[in-house]
């Protein structure tokens, strides 16, 4: 079995413990279904960490960061150097998402998967670069097969680490100029949905902009018929999606739980999930982001993000603010009394 066949390996997630765990749901001191949400995320983290009262303590955010290629075709509003220069800024402890996980108690590690610039002098950072970011997609694949492979691989044992070193939950993040161009390809080819219903204004655009990036994305896309995700992720991807494409497999098969943020990392479970449908159960959609690609994933995947705030930031920003939520369901099967004690009590 190769390394790529093992990592797809994923058994499906044991239930048996679910009754279980909804009756002491069920039990506690509330009306029945009265925390909605709240509940399901109980359940679903009790059933993952196969415990009766599971946690969340030690949250880990990878931020991957890669370079695309279809930004030397003018389909992003700003130019790949601000790549460099946001790693630079979250090594820095000063970006959006280093703010939140200091609220929220989270530990942030920034990984270079193919940031189109040397950066083998930058402390802190997790050097993993595959290539100096990848192709333009509107000539040729993005990537080679085997950079595909390298890179999913790559991304399984960033969370393998970060797992093994005592993170209980994984959130992903992303940054890198033209990412959503390349997830808006994927989105595409793997829910499967037309072009012009995946693409987005990105970290923002003029409407000439827009139009331009529709012109150049379909150029993309007209250029291979790829349908399969590997083919699909070679044609299209970013090293960063591989890597968090092979960060959530990786999680899922050791049994944790997985916190997907926006469009772009929405893009890469959708290429984790067509892979590995049972890897499902064990991912939790942040937010749902404005872009107009991340509401046709949730559609195709069936899911629910758990927060509506008008977000398409990046960085993770969206799974750091969902975590007090995983907190909350886990106290509530810690923290709150069941009902037959409260109405002894009262008798």
């Amino acid at each position: 079995m190769s390394k790529l066949d093992s990592l797809l390996a994923i058994p499906v997630l044991d239930r048996s413990n679910q009754p279980r765990i909804q009756a002491a749901v069920d039990g506690k001191a509330k009306p029945p279904r009265a925390l909605g949400r709240i509940e399901e995320l109980a359940v679903q983290l009790a059933v993952i960490q196969k415990k009766s009262l599971p946690s969340v303590r030690q949250p880990q955010l990878l931020v991957f960061a890669g370079d695309h290629g279809l930004t030397r075709s003018g389909v992003a509003a700003f130019p790949s150097g601000v790549t460099v220069s946001m790693v630079d800024t979250l090594l820095a402890g000063r970006a959006s998402a280093n703010a939140f996980a200091r609220v929220v108690g989270a530990r942030v590690s920034v990984i270079d998967a193919g940031v189109a610039a040397d950066l083998s002098d930058r402390r802190g950072l997790i050097h993993a670069k595959i290539a100096m970011g990848t192709q333009d997609a509107s000539k040729a694949p993005a990537m080679s097969t085997d950079q595909v492979i390298s890179g999913l691989l790559a991304g399984a044992d960033i969370a393998t680490q970060a797992i093994g070193d005592g993170a209980d939950l994984i959130c992903l993040g992303e940054m890198g100029i033209g990412n959503s161009s390349s997830a808006a390809l994927v989105i595409h080819r793997l829910a499967p949905a037309p072009l012009e219903i995946c693409v987005g204004p990105g970290a923002g655009h003029s409407p000439e902009g827009l139009a331009h990036k529709h012109m150049v994305l379909a150029k993309a896309a007209a250029r291979t018929d790829a349908a399969e995700p590997l083919e699909v992720l070679t044609q299209f991807g970013g090293y960063e999606i591989a890597m968090m494409a092979g960060a959530l497999l990786a999680s899922a098969k050791a049994g944790v739980a997985v916190v997907v943020d926006g469009v772009i990392c929405s893009a890469a479970a959708l290429i984790a999930l067509r892979l590995a449908p049972q890897a499902l159960d064990y991912c939790i959609f942040a937010h749902a982001s404005v872009e107009p690609g991340h509401r046709v994933i949730m559609e195709a995947l069936e899911a629910k993000p758990l927060l509506d705030l008008d977000m398409r930031v990046g960085e993770g920003t969206g799974t750091l603010l969902a975590i007090p939520l995983l907190q909350a369901a886990c106290a509530l099967l810690s923290d709150v009394a069941d009902l037959k004690d409260v109405l002894e009590a009262a008798s």
